[in-house]
């Protein structure tokens, strides 16, 4: 229990006046891990990082975390809610979505000052961020003008600005050049190794493998298929094509180091 940190017993979850998106989910989440949530596009993978994230509430079953139980109820207490956001971090696949200020300095600062920090201590806590993922050359830039690996990376920025405990990303290498794509996952080694509890979504194997030792498997009927080691799961050809993440065609060489998917002449 100490080191729980999600825990889903029996979730159920749907949209209203839609079929469910989940039945019966149940996975427990520790501090510290690094956990990939594999999925073809429609499987889930979205609305269970919206449950993680508070966005969203199951309409069956317990999500407790933080040792809490988390709903409605208790995320419209304005200071609960306020904390478990700022411990826990969402970056989403869009980083549009994200932005909301005319200037990447103002864009970071944004949460700190949401949350009532002190003048002194937002400088310093963006000042900082700024110069760890080596953006200071875009501070005074507007965030609307910059290429989708630079968004990506003021967005990252805006998360981490807040110190959470928990990082959260949709796609995060969704739209990125191959260059920003290896900035992120080599960032994300390094919270790793801080310690940092990291749930990423996505259907990109290689970077399952890179930054993830445990793999969640949906398929697209919305079951969890697979809970285990992230390299074994790359081992199973015949599980991944029943969740259509590769096709006949996809080779994958060097225990999972090495994914080609490609149609023979």
């Amino acid at each position: 229990m100490d080191k729980e940190l999600f825990y889903l017993d029996r979730v159920s979850f749907k949209y209203q006046d839609f079929q469910p998106v989940f039945n019966n989910l149940s996975i427990i989440i520790q501090k510290g891990e690094s956990v990939s949530l594999l999925g073809a596009n429609g499987s889930g993978k979205s609305t269970l990082l919206k449950i993680l994230c508070a966005l969203v509430f199951p309409s069956e079953g317990i999500f407790r975390a933080f040792g809490q139980v988390i709903n409605e109820e208790a995320m419209e207490n304005e200071a609960f809610s306020k904390e478990y956001h700022r411990r826990l971090g969402f970056i989403f696949q869009n980083s549009d979505v994200q932005l909301f200020t005319t200037r990447v300095w103002d864009e970071i600062a944004f949460g700190p000052l949401q949350l009532g920090w002190e003048q002194d201590r937002v400088r310093e806590m963006v000042d900082d961020v700024i110069n760890l993922l080596g953006i200071k050359h875009l501070k005074e830039r507007s965030p609307y003008r910059l290429s989708g690996g630079e968004k990506k990376k003021v967005a990252v920025a805006s998360v981490l600005v807040l110190n959470p405990q928990v990082l959260i990303l949709d796609e995060p290498t969704s739209g990125l050049d191959p260059k920003t794509q290896r900035w992120l996952v080599d960032l994300l080694l390094e919270l790793k190794r801080g310690g940092r509890t990291i749930v990423t979504s996505t259907h990109n194997l290689a970077l399952a493998h890179s930054i993830s030792e445990r793999a969640l498997v949906l398929s697209e009927q919305h079951c969890l298929v697979y809970d285990g080691p992230a390299s074994d799961v790359l081992e199973n050809r015949d599980l991944l094509m029943e969740v259509n993440l590769i096709d006949e065609y996809c080779h994958i060489h060097g225990e999972g180091e090495h994914i080609h998917c490609y149609t023979h002449e």
